[in-house]
């Protein structure tokens, strides 16, 4: 019986016992559609018209094939193969109420840790060139002594290169090193200038051990100008950024701590002015992803969120934040000299001059 060759270019019928090595001509390769050109990848001939394609004869001898080839697969072949296919189920979790959110958030008397600081080149040459050792700007001065009960729990020493912090009465006996100096840059060294330990590694000098002993200082130096400074704040699905204007901040007089709902800040900066603010943090962050960089013209603290979402604000409604600035303006009976050392540290210099201090170009 009669078969049928399913060789691309043959299909004649053929005696399967007559079946030789000459007995079909067909194409062994695919066809080409390019251009409108019409062809046959094994053989070099092309035209325009598909009835001449059909037409063209093979170019390659053998025996003829009665098998059939693959069909391809259909649309709906395809379909119920991927309908067959398992479907991972993914669950999003909506927003939490308010009251949940409050009843899991952390304690804010949980210990404070201090945040690790990033000082930019651009700082580091800024404050080689202030005349730290001036008496105008000496950084030494007596330390307001306060009784035991006034001091809070938590507090860190004022002492430089201190970094104890007051858990209670028996703090006041431990013994303080601390360096009772002022730190000097110059020409990319820096050192102390009680003990003249140099290097040229910024993070090496803030970790230097003091070079004295005495007692804790848990109030500070009674010579800083209190001051408020202009604040800002950005956030990103999972970081808040708090950006603080301070003028050439002092990175080893300063200080930033905090604990998963509370940021204290600590600053101390060109004009030996200290601006310091509490902070009852709207949501919770992660201590050990979130550090402090300063650069000429202000510092930036990147708190890393402990889940992904946007806060409405940056601090709770019933936040106690201040400033010791606003403190003394509270406090003082010269509101008016108060109001132009606030207005010192507004901070309003154009961006130009902001640029030319992050490059550390002197401004005249």
């Amino acid at each position: 019986m009669a078969s049928l060759c399913y060789n691309k270019g043959c299909g004649q019928r053929f005696d399967p016992e007559h079946n030789t090595s000459e007995s079909c001509l067909y194409h062994p390769g695919v066809p080409i559609f390019h251009d409108a050109l019409k062809g046959w990848s094994c053989c070099k001939k092309r035209t325009t018209d598909f009835s001449e394609f059909l037409s063209i004869k093979g170019c390659t001898k053998g025996f003829h094939s009665k098998e059939k080839p693959p069909e391809p697969f259909s649309q709906g072949e395809t379909s119920d193969n991927q309908k067959a296919k398992p479907v991972e189920e993914l669950i999003i979790q909506g927003p939490k109420s308010a009251e949940k959110m409050q009843q899991e958030r952390p304690s804010s008397d949980e210990p404070r840790q201090l945040l690790p600081v990033k000082v930019s080149r651009s700082l580091e040459q800024a404050l080689e060139k202030l005349n730290l050792s001036s008496k105008d700007e000496a950084l030494e001065g007596s330390c307001a002594r306060e009784t035991t009960a006034q001091v809070r729990v938590g507090t860190t020493c004022k002492n430089a290169a201190c970094k104890v912090i007051y858990r209670g009465p028996e703090s006041n006996t431990e013994v303080c090193t601390f360096h009772p100096g002022v730190p000097v840059f110059h020409e990319g060294v820096k050192y102390w200038s009680c003990c003249g330990v140099k290097t040229m590694d910024f993070s090496t000098f803030l970790e230097q051990p003091g070079c004295s002993r005495g007692q804790h200082c848990w109030a500070g130096k009674g010579d800083k100008k209190a001051v408020s400074c202009r604040q800002d704040w950005h956030q990103t699905s999972s970081q808040v950024v708090v950006t603080v204007y301070a003028k050439n901040p002092l990175p080893a007089l300063s200080s930033v701590k905090a604990n998963r709902t509370v940021l204290e800040v600590h600053i101390i900066f060109e004009g030996n002015k200290i601006f310091q603010a509490e902070m009852n943090l709207w949501g919770v962050i992660e201590i050990e992803k979130s550090f402090v960089s300063m650069v000429p013209t202000k510092v930036e603290i990147t708190l890393c969120k402990t889940s992904c979402g946007s806060w409405a604000r940056l601090e709770l409604p019933q936040s106690r934040s201040h400033s010791c600035g606003e403190q003394e303006a509270a406090s003082t009976k010269e509101p008016r000299a108060v109001q132009e050392e606030d207005s010192d540290d507004n901070l309003s210099w154009s961006e130009d001059e902001e640029e030319e201090l992050e490059m550390g170009i002197p401004s005249n």
